[in-house]
């Protein structure tokens, strides 16, 4: 069968022929075989081949001529391609379903309609356009709700021919007494006109709004693409055509549509040879520029390379020449097919200087110098990362060792020299001036290098200054590489200096994502030489951000100031050293701040007070303090999303605020006793809250959703991953001292293991379904017992089926509901296994799992386990993520194979596109002086205990280590997940995902897991 579903001519122009010819007696399947080879010419762009391939067909005699499908695409061939003299018959009778006589009429009908408007003939214009609408709502008034597909490409032809109305309006000037729904004669009632400027402009935005959608669905906008493409044609706008077919093009290309891409790219510029000489030289060369773009989306590199530097000698537009700098600079960086001087000199320099050649703050324009800075800058941090690594290595450690030892022999030479016999000093003076060229030699190079890394950094710092200051495209992998670097290198004067200007031109609003790490390095201790004015700087930023953005700042500082707010007996705890120059730093910049919210931070102090005492609440005690509090009007409700404002007005209304808590509160299982309290808001909702105290450090989690937060950026600007709407699901977790805070409720969640065998663990789905299955326990213990763990995994699965199914059979009764649950679910799973891997993510049993009840989305709870500290643990975790046959049996008959693979692969394709970006970010994270996500040996031993003894939980007195190597062990493991790196070997997107579902679900590594993980549920 052709793939014609692929848009490419692979599979049909070479199997579709000799596949008809070899199986020409079975008349339907060589039907078949004709339509998807046109199909297949059709999406690929061959119009001219495709009326060909059909006139043939014609000709042939049998049931082709009547078949539906086979009128349709040579229809919808002849409007593509403006042919308004096609006609065929179509006998209507053999057509019984509406839905088929509808979808197979549309064609025809919108060739009619384009027909009627390029002769101006009314009566059938209007005629076909009513009997298509009625036709198509009737057929859409008949459909289901599972029929997504079908009803989403309705809805499109009824745009169509909504515009096709629009530009009859534009195309045929009325007769003053009549409108465009009155019925006319055809002849002398409508004057043909060429439409204004200001006419076209305003169809224009409405054909950029489903422009803008059409990028993210090509191949349900297509059509679309080619209809506009056909109405500018009937219009006569020239001007307009060249634009569509810029913008179609582009969209093309990026949808991977590249024959397509090519065919708009050649019919724009023959275009280009119909107008004015100088317009078309610079408006041809930009098609030229295109179809460079198209040769590299192809991965012909250095043709595209070539047309670039071709471009650039004859483009005259300084505008647009810009960009062609750019991006001439751009691939050869990533090739590597130049120097790097010549690349920065004559490339992307000049690009900046012709960005910044007009003085504008036109939108285009401070976009165009955003792109170009950014491009400076991400080169040369590259080159100086590079740099970095060099002077780093070994062979330059060993080169230095070298120099050294060089140069205590030359000094010893010189000595001997001046006591040495007339005979033996030549000899010495020979050696003596290789020894001082070849220092020389060495000396020089060392300093090249040396100025090179500092003009590199210098360059990376500048560029991302002005890329930050002047637009907003780049501002998350911008802020996040910024922070990294005044982080590691807060010593270097330049970096400093750099660091003041960029905070004095920057809008706070842009660091906002960065403010708990930002705060955490306040006033450290650590900080050594050159510290005095990085604290400046410091104070000076997170001060404007608290001033600008109180609602997102004011609660880390506070958090910092109640740094020495532990009990006296985790205060020996390496989790919970205290930094008092932290804590009294944060004390002084809200000191400071109380001169502009004295009144807010009064009541965030007065609300924060409230919660740390419910969580650290005995159970016997009553919480007299939190009847008492009243109605906070200037705090918003804690675990409330405050949207970050960039005018910084926040004005009343903007957010829930704090009105009071309820009376009564739940005391949840657990050592701590963690609080369930509910909170009222301003705007009427209650939000549910879990106030927590105890061995646990919410900080840790309060990053790690931080992360989580952030991949879900990446995956909602990727195509794939947002069709698919892949994210993790995140919640709120605000930590208010270094063992107390409070964690946002799940509503409408079960904990996974409570829905499969209950609290008491004898019972849930496995109870109501598995008649005559073991219980959990009585699985848990004879894994336990047994030495032939293997053996006895298997026989614990025979005799524990899976039940997730009946999840979805529970809860989405529809059929339609029932199918997109499965879908969230499973794409759910998909995505949170894949990032929870790259982060390393552990401690993944079952009550660590939740499971939306409405949605079927999965929620991970408890993330104090990260960055593989699960091989630490007693029982060390031998998978990469949760994969147990019950995960597995939600997912439908298909299990891991389909929609489950696919998600995976298109979650970790993303994922490596933004290998840098995540690489900075993590780094930011584990070097957080704050965050001590490296498990203790008492904290790895807690987490796999039967039972645990309150005081020993807390006696854990080990020594302060440096994180240094511990962090970069686990920047270096994460960077090995992003190059593909599993057992030793790299492997590509589709075989890492392979593996990483072989290791989840091997029997030999689950049977080793530790029992109370439930490897069998």
């Amino acid at each position: 069968m052709p793939k014609e579903h692929l848009g490419t001519l692979t599979g049909s122009v070479l199997t579709g022929p000799s596949t008809v010819s070899s199986r020409a007696e079975d008349t339907m399947l060589n039907w078949k075989m004709h339509k998807g080879l046109m199909r297949s010419l059709q999406k690929t762009g061959c119009s001219h081949v495709l009326d060909v391939y059909c006139e043939g067909l014609s000709h042939q005699k049998g049931c082709l001529q009547q078949d539906a499908e086979f009128i349709d695409i040579q229809y919808e061939a002849a409007w593509r391609a403006g042919n308004w003299d096609f006609s065929f018959f179509v006998p209507y009778s053999s057509w019984s379903s509406t839905r088929s006589r509808s979808s197979c009429l549309f064609n025809e009908n919108l060739h009619s309609c384009l027909r009627a408007l390029q002769n101006g003939d009314s009566e059938e214009f209007h005629a076909k356009l009513c009997q298509t609408k009625m036709d198509l709502v009737l057929a859409l008034s008949n459909t289901s709700k599972e029929s997504t597909k079908y009803i989403h490409s309705t809805i499109l032809k009824l745009q169509i021919l909504d515009h096709a109305t629009m530009v009859w309006d534009l195309r045929w000037n009325l007769n003053p007494n009549q409108t465009s729904k009155s019925p006319v004669t055809k002849e002398f009632s409508h004057i043909s006109t060429v439409p204004k400027g200001i006419q076209l402009e305003l169809l224009d935005k409405e054909w950029n709004l489903i422009m803008f959608q059409a990028e993210r669905n090509l191949d349900l906008f297509e059509p679309f693409l080619a209809f506009r493409r056909a109405l500018l044609k009937i219009l006569g706008c020239e001007e307009h055509l060249v634009k569509h077919l810029f913008q179609s093009a582009s969209a093309l290309r990026k949808g991977l549509r590249f024959s397509l891409a090519a065919a708009a790219l050649y019919e724009l510029k023959e275009l280009c040879f119909h107008r004015d000489e100088s317009t078309m030289t610079n408006t041809y060369l930009l098609a030229r520029l295109e179809d460079a773009k198209l040769l590299r989306a192809q991965g012909q590199h250095d043709m595209a390379i070539s047309l670039g530097k071709y471009i650039l000698q004859k483009l005259s537009d300084k505008k647009n020449l810009s960009d062609v700098y750019r991006l001439v600079g751009k691939w050869l960086a990533e090739t590597r097919s130049s120097n790097s001087r010549t690349i920065i000199e004559d490339y992307l320099r000049p690009s900046i200087d012709l960005s910044e050649f007009e003085k504008s703050t036109d939108k285009r324009y401070m976009s165009r110098q955003c792109r170009t800075h950014f491009h400076l800058a991400h080169y040369t941090y590259s080159l100086f990362r590079s740099y970095e690594e060099r002077l780093s290595s070994n062979e330059w450690q060993a080169a230095l060792r070298l120099r050294k030892y060089k140069t205590r022999e030359l000094e010893i030479l010189i000595k001997r020299l001046r006591s040495s016999s007339k005979g033996v000093k030549t000899d010495y003076s020979v050696k003596i001036q290789e020894l001082q060229k070849q220092l020389a030699l060495d000396r020089e190079e060392a300093e090249k290098i040396q100025d090179d890394h500092d003009n590199f950094l210098n360059l990376a710092l500048q560029g991302y200054q002005r890329s930050i200051v002047v637009g907003g495209k780049y501002d998350l992998q911008v802020v996040f590489r910024l922070v990294s670097l005044w982080f590691s290198l807060f010593s270097r004067d330049q970096v400093v200096k750099a660091m003041l200007k960029t905070t004095k031109e920057v809008q706070t609003y842009k660091f906002i994502p960065l403010v708990y790490q930002i705060a955490s390095r306040l006033g450290s201790t650590k900080d050594a030489q050159g510290s005095f004015n990085f604290q400046i700087a410091l104070a000076s930023l997170l001060k404007k951000m608290a001033v600008d953005h109180p609602y997102h700042t004011i609660f880390q500082l506070l958090a910092l100031a109640n740094g020495d707010r532990v009990k006296d007996k985790q205060r020996s705890r390496s989790s919970f050293v205290v930094d008092m120059e932290k804590k009294l730093a944060a004390e002084n910049l809200l000191k400071e701040l109380s001169s502009c919210h004295g009144p807010l931070i009064c009541q965030m102090k007065q609300m924060v007070e409230i919660y740390i005492k419910l969580a650290e609440l005995e159970t016997k005690k009553e919480p007299r303090e939190a009847r008492s509090i009243g109605q906070l009007e200037l705090v918003p409700v804690v675990t409330a999303t405050v949207p970050i404002d960039p005018s910084c007005r926040y004005e009343e209304g903007s957010f829930p605020h704090f009105t009071g808590l309820a009376d009564s509160i739940m005391i949840m299982n657990g050592i701590n006793a963690p609080k369930v309290i509910e909170c009222f808001g301003s705007d009427g909702n209650k939000y549910r809250q879990l106030a927590k105290s105890g061995n646990d450090d919410l900080r840790q989690d309060a990053v790690m959703e931080q992360f989580f937060s952030l991949v879900n950026t990446f995956l909602q600007n990727h195509r794939d991953t947002s069709k698919r709407r892949l994210k993790i699901r995140t919640y709120k977790v605000v930590p208010f001292t270094p063992s107390a805070g409070v964690v946002e409720w799940v509503n409408g969640t079960v904990p996974l293991g409570d829905y499969l065998i209950g609290s008491t663990r004898s019972g849930g789905a496995h109870g109501r379904y598995g008649i005559g299955d073991w219980t959990y326990l009585q699985c848990r213990e004879y894994l336990m017992s047994e030495k032939d763990k293997r053996r006895a995994f298997l026989k614990i699965c025979s005799n524990f089926r899976p039940v997730m199914h009946h999840f979805f059979l529970e809860r989405f009764l529809l059929p339609a509901d029932w199918f997109q649950s499965r879908l969230a679910y499973t794409r759910s799973v998909a995505a949170s296994s894949m990032v929870g891997y790259i982060v390393g993510l552990g401690d993944r049993h079952s009550m660590n799992i939740l499971i939306d009840q409405d949605t079927a989305e999965v929620v991970h709870i408890d993330l104090g386990v990260a960055f593989e500290q699960g091989l630490m643990l007693k029982t060390p975790e031998r998978v990469p993520f949760r994969l147990t046959r019950d995960i597995i049996d939600g997912m439908g008959v298909t299990g891991v194979e389909g929609v489950f693979r696919r998600c995976c692969e298109k979650t970790l394709c993303v994922m490596r596109a933004n290998k840098e970006a995540l690489l900075t970010i993590i780094e930011v994270f584990v070097h957080d002086p704050l965050y001590k996500w490296a498990l203790s040996p008492l904290k790895a031993l807690q987490r796999q205990k039967e039972t645990v003894d309150t005081d020993s939980c807390l006696d854990d007195s080990q020594e302060p280590y440096d994180g240094n190597k511990d962090a970069a062990r686990a920047i270096l493991r994460v960077k090995q997940k992003l190059d593909g790196y599993e057992d030793g070997e790299m492997r590509s997107v589709q075989g890492q995902v392979q593996q990483l579902i072989q290791d989840a679900v091997d029997v030999d590594r689950l049977c080793q897991m530790f029992p109370g993980w439930g490897p069998w549920l």
